[in-house]
């Protein structure tokens, strides 16, 4: 093996007996194709879904089940070792439960045995058995160890069923495993494990008639670039979404949202348990005072009436004062057009949260770009700039710093 072959990450792609498993197949392809190393273990059960051909000749690298091929190179132990990555996908209830079980009876189970590095399961089975007490025990147990057991998604099952245990979007589980691999072997993604972290993202928009309305340019970007990050280090995420074209990110539960009062009623609502807030959403400051109930009509040689405008509620400041329990932590973050670091600092104080982060902005800066710079000021005088570059690193230094600061609670 060269030395180029030797720097590809190596993942290994756990595939399990159920319906989901062709799914994975656009999985593995787009690990490949972004210069991953694959190796694909599937269970007997699966390969009545998707045969061991399909495997090998889709990674490059063999497929097998069995403990007892290729013995000379001890595959059971070997690939667990070797990994930088294992995601099994998808998960059914039985995995999950001999996973979290430590049952060893092919060479998958043997592999999860192995493994020192970080391990995501996306399980997909029927509603009844994902909300079966049993497998919500051994979900449990797998994210006490540190593993990163995704949420599945809502919608149509295997037949007419409907409901939640639908496989989660391949591209946003790779996205997931994309953001673990980043973060290199020094940062385990289970950091945020057991936490329950809210964060808010998107545009707001205020209706002015129905078809009109107050808004702003946001993408959302960030906000869900915050979701994905904390997925990914083993957080349990609700994301609280206004308007924006981005789809769910995998693991995350999203609701989605209008108004800035629709906003501030979900994130109260998901704040109730949370360990941390982070609101990156553009919050419309103002609404219209009337809402025309049909279209403000234009005539000719007249201006239109005034639109009276009426503030929102200040969400940021409302949670900092009136926080869920002691220990949470709050995060906001500032749009400015100029003296951003002083407007930054004069909010810090204003609003009261634990964190501020303070980015410049206009038509061709941070809005529905994929790059972002910032600096996160925080309540007991420390700055922290971010340099330009991916949103996903301005997020994964967000939550380093919060991370930083429910250890400190700890001590």
């Amino acid at each position: 093996m060269d030395k180029r072959e030797r720097d590809q990450p190596r993942v290994v792609l756990g595939v399990s007996g159920g319906i989901a498993a062709y799914k994975a197949c656009e999985l593995l392809r787009r690990l490949t194709e972004s210069g991953h190393d694959v190796r694909v273990v599937p269970t007997a059960a699966s390969l009545h879904f998707i045969g061991e051909a399909t495997w090998s000749a889709l990674s490059g690298n063999p497929a097998g089940t069995e403990v007892w091929e290729s013995v000379h190179e001890v595959p059971h132990v070997r690939i667990g070792q070797g990994a930088d990555l294992v995601v099994v996908a998808p998960a059914t209830a039985d995995l999950l439960a001999k996973a979290a079980h430590g049952l060893a009876d092919d060479l998958l189970t043997n592999t999860l045995l192995t493994a020192r590095c970080p391990v995501v399961f996306a399980p997909a089975m029927h509603t009844e058995m994902w909300e079966n007490p049993a497998t919500r025990e051994n979900v449990a147990t797998l994210r006490r160890r540190g593993a990163i057991v995704i949420e599945p998604a809502v919608g149509r099952l295997t037949g007419v069923d409907t409901g939640k245990g639908r496989f989660p979007d391949p591209v946003e589980i790779f996205e997931l495993c994309r953001r673990i691999l980043a973060r290199g072997p020094e940062a385990r993604p289970g950091d945020l494990a057991g936490r329950h972290v809210v964060v808010s993202a998107g545009g707001t928009r205020e209706p002015l008639d129905p078809v009109r309305y107050l808004g702003n340019r946001s993408s959302g970007r960030q906000g869900y670039a915050l979701a994905r990050t904390a997925a990914a280090r083993g957080a349990r995420v609700t994301l609280v979404a206004a308007h924006t074209e981005l789809p769910d990110p995998a693991g995350v539960d999203v609701v989605h949202i209008g108004t800035a009062g629709q906003l501030r009623e979900a994130v109260l609502k998901a704040a109730a348990d949370a360990d941390a807030v982070v609101m990156a959403a553009a919050v419309a400051d103002f609404r219209p005072a009337v809402y025309a109930t049909g279209k403000i009509k234009k005539k000719d040689g007249e201006e239109p009436e005034p639109i009276t405008l009426v503030r929102n509620p200040d969400i940021l400041a409302e949670i900092s004062a009136d926080r869920a329990h002691s220990g949470q932590l709050v995060v906001g973050f500032a749009a400015e057009t100029d003296e951003v670091l002083a407007n930054g600092r004069a909010k810090l104080a204003r609003k009261g949260c634990d964190l501020l982060v303070v980015n410049e902005v206009g038509e061709h800066k941070t809005f529905g770009a994929a790059e972002n710079e910032a600096v996160i000021l925080a309540a007991d005088g420390t700055e922290t700039p971010v340099p330009f570059g991916p949103k996903e690193v301005l997020a994964d230094k967000v939550w380093d710093l919060v991370s930083a600061r429910f250890g400190e609670a700890r001590s």
